[in-house]
């Protein structure tokens, strides 16, 4: 048996896909016998495209889908062009021309299509993972013209539940769905095909168009991580050696740590319809599995695609890869509950750059958004994560249903404190199949939920209407959320603007101590800077705050002031920005410079 496995374009080009390249792994094991290709066919998409217009693409999913979409529909190209050029200017990406991205990506595909004699292979497999849909539909179009024999499986986050249902009704092309994580489905599938086993068994994770659609949720996965073989990326790496020379770059590898989110409630979210549970690998495992990439493709760069790093693990982690004398760096998604101390221990492993769930600076919008988080922590985790020399990356939710005018405000006041941080980004929340908003509408206020109207222009509007798509579409208040949000994204393109104009080669909030003294530098919005000297009490108050503590804690700190005393130096603090304080809790914002300096 000959088993293709494909990752359609957009995903990031220097990356390989972990979704083919851990299942190739897995078929190897389990069934050595049969041969498992995996192709990359969004890799010389790239090349063809440009590597900067390939990736302003890609950041967008409704633009990225649109030309896969004028592949798939030719008829529907003036609408997919309008969709494309919506979305990407509100990127900003005012220059890239639909008809040269459309006839670049056909160009890539179909030579991609043409190179391989599909006559071989029994079996192709498609991960379907974000904004990979239409031109997973195009491939798998193409496949089964030149072998109506060979059996197109769809699987990946795209195809869960009834959006995996109404992909396999609405399009001919695709055979089988895998539903939710593939490994165990995916091989049992193929022994089937294969004549090894009678049946592929009802609830066993995999759709059929005859098979019961009362039992697609069902999904069947691997309960020990620590079981599964280490990812196989040498197809990528031959894809990339095929590049034109010039155009060759060194990779950064993506790794799994854990499947599944540990957290599992934020409201807005719809990334963990493929699990069933939290699962993770131990951190001796996951240190040997870096051990073993980094000597086998010579690469140093990696990226966790975990929803979040294990918190009780990720701390051994680093400890155990640091011991392997390696420059390693690291990316990854981490909740905001990291202490200062761990993430000095991780950036000085190699943990350089991590995405932060931040969403809100509003107490009460945290807590309907369910982040489990305060607004202190963050704070706290924005100003620790600077100092330990890791670039934090973060979204600000706007327009969420039901957000008041008090909860802007708040936000609008908060943002003066991050200032001297990297800037946050606002992203306009939009309504997922599956999350905790879209199953209960009425308690968010929202009613009239159906496929968005997008996937409307997009495809012919018969199929459209039967599409259970992962974007949703809602009645509520969003003329009004559009309304109330308006000053604080501009606040935040302001940020944005002039941060990055002012930060050099020093933070615009750090302190130097002196011993029994302490002299803290502020850069203010507009250029101003203002130096402050703690001394005595004052600077051991101050230090004691570096890490989020109490009220009490700073009591205990500094037994030659009163709690008023205490108190109002706080508030003389919060005043300057030069503090946080959330109800009994305090961080104080300015870095040490020296650390700064050193990272």
């Amino acid at each position: 048996m000959k088993v293709a496995l494909i990752a359609a374009p957009w995903p990031l080009f220097n990356r390989p896909s972990i979704q083919t390249g851990a299942l190739k792994a897995y078929v190897k094991l389990k069934m050595p016998a049969a041969v498992v290709r995996c192709f990359h066919p969004y890799l010389n998409s790239a090349q063809m495209i440009g590597f900067s217009n390939y990736y302003a693409v890609s950041q967008s999913s409704f633009a990225s889908e649109a030309v896969g979409a004028a592949l798939l529909f030719p008829e529907n190209h003036r609408r997919c062009e309008k969709v494309f050029s919506r979305h990407l200017l509100r990127r900003g990406a005012r220059h890239i021309s639909f008809s040269e991205i459309k006839d670049a990506l056909e160009k890539a595909l179909s030579q991609f299509v043409a190179d391989t004699d599909w006559r071989d292979f029994s079996v192709a497999g498609l991960s379907v993972c974000l904004n990979q849909l239409t031109a997973s539909l195009w491939i798998a179009m193409q496949i089964k013209r030149l072998n109506p024999q060979c059996k197109i499986v769809f699987g990946g986050s795209s195809c869960s539940g009834k959006s995996g249902r109404s992909l396999l009704e609405n399009f001919h092309q695709i055979d089988y769905v895998i539903n939710g994580e593939g490994e165990t489905p995916f091989l049992n599938l193929l022994r089937y095909l294969n004549g090894d086993i009678d049946n592929i068994g009802e609830g066993a994770g995999i759709l059929t168009k005859n098979s019961d659609p009362s039992l697609d949720s069902v999904k069947n996965q691997t309960e020990n991580l620590d079981h599964l073989p280490i990812p196989d990326f040498d197809d990528y790496f031959r894809e990339l050696s095929r590049l034109d020379p010039g155009r060759r770059f060194f990779p950064e590898l993506p790794i799994e740590f854990s499947r599944g989110c540990w957290w599992r409630r934020c409201a807005f979210c719809n990334l963990n319809l493929q699990w069933e549970n939290y699962r993770q690998k131990k951190a001796a495992r996951m240190a040997e599995e870096i051990e073993t990439l980094a000597s086998r493709y010579n690469v140093l760069d990696f990226a966790f695609m975990d929803n979040a790093l294990p918190k009780a693990q990720a701390a051994k982690f680093f400890k155990s890869v640091k011991t392997h004398r390696r420059d390693y760096r690291f990316f990854a998604e981490i909740r905001a509950v990291h202490t200062s101390s761990e993430l000095a221990v991780m950036s000085d492993a190699g943990l350089k750059d991590v995405q932060v769930g931040i969403e809100a600076i509003s107490t009460s919008l945290l807590k309907r958004l369910a982040k489990g988080t305060s607004v202190l922590d963050n704070i706290a985790i924005m100003r620790n994560a600077y100092e330990a020399g890791i670039l934090l990356q973060g979204n600000l939710i706007v327009h969420f249903p039901g957000s008041t005018p008090e909860e802007v405000e708040e936000t609008l006041l908060n943002l003066d404190f991050l200032w001297p941080f990297p800037p946050l980004k606002t992203v306009s929340f939009w309504l997922g199949r599956g999350s905790p908003v879209e199953q209960d509408p009425k308690g968010f206020g929202i009613s009239g939920i159906k496929t968005h109207h997008v996937f409307t222009d997009l495809f012919p509007r018969e199929v459209a209407q039967k599409l259970s798509s992962m974007i949703l579409e809602y009645k509520g208040d969003k003329l009004l959320q559009h309304q109330l949000w308006k000053q604080v994204e501009v606040k935040v393109r302001s940020w944005n603007k002039e941060w990055k104009k002012m930060v050099k080669e020093r933070p615009l909030l750090s302190y130097r101590d002196g011993r029994d003294f302490m002299v803290i530098r502020q850069v203010l919005p507009g250029g101003k800077t203002l130096y402050h000297r703690l001394v005595q009490a004052s600077r051991q108050l101050y230090l004691t705050a570096t890490q989020t503590c109490t009220i009490s804690d700073l009591e205990e700190s500094a037994p030659s002031f009163s709690k008023e005393q205490i108190r109002a130096f706080v508030h003389q603090m919060v005043d300057k920005r030069l503090m946080f304080c959330e109800g009994d809790r305090v961080i104080s914002l300015a870095v040490k410079a020296e650390n700064w300096r050193n990272r």
